[in-house]
């Protein structure tokens, strides 16, 4: 069995999520492959080993858990990251969020969190 990860937090933050243990909703235990409902809003969860999950749609088939990058705990939607395409995130609302480039209207990217649901964007 794999152990779940400990919480940390910045003490001078105390709503401060740094690890998988912290995101709300992630309390929820699910088999990897099974079918989920919401590819937007609080898609983590772990399965059984203690593994993060996300709930996904692949090629546009019906929803299903996957396994997931590493979770930073929770992040606000379009703030500075520093890892692109290789970390998720929840927002406070519970927007699925991916470290990703952020393209500028003059041209230039840096890295973002940004929405994980299209990372596209």
């Amino acid at each position: 069995m794999v152990p779940h990860p400990v919480a940390t937090a910045d003490p001078a933050d105390p709503s401060a999520c740094n690890d998988p243990i912290c995101v709300p909703g992630i309390n929820r235990v699910v088999e990897l492959g099974s079918y989920c409902d919401n590819i937007i809003y609080h898609v983590f969860a772990t399965t059984p080993q203690g593994r993060v999950v996300f709930c996904d749609s692949a090629k546009g088939l019906a929803p299903r858990y996957f396994r997931s990058l590493p979770l930073a705990g929770v992040r606000e939607y379009n703030a500075p990251c520093t890892l692109p395409y290789n970390e998720v995130a929840q927002a406070p609302d519970g927007l699925f969020l991916l470290c990703g480039m952020a393209l500028r209207e003059t041209g230039e990217a840096d890295s973002r969190w940004i929405r994980g649901d299209h990372w596209d964007n």
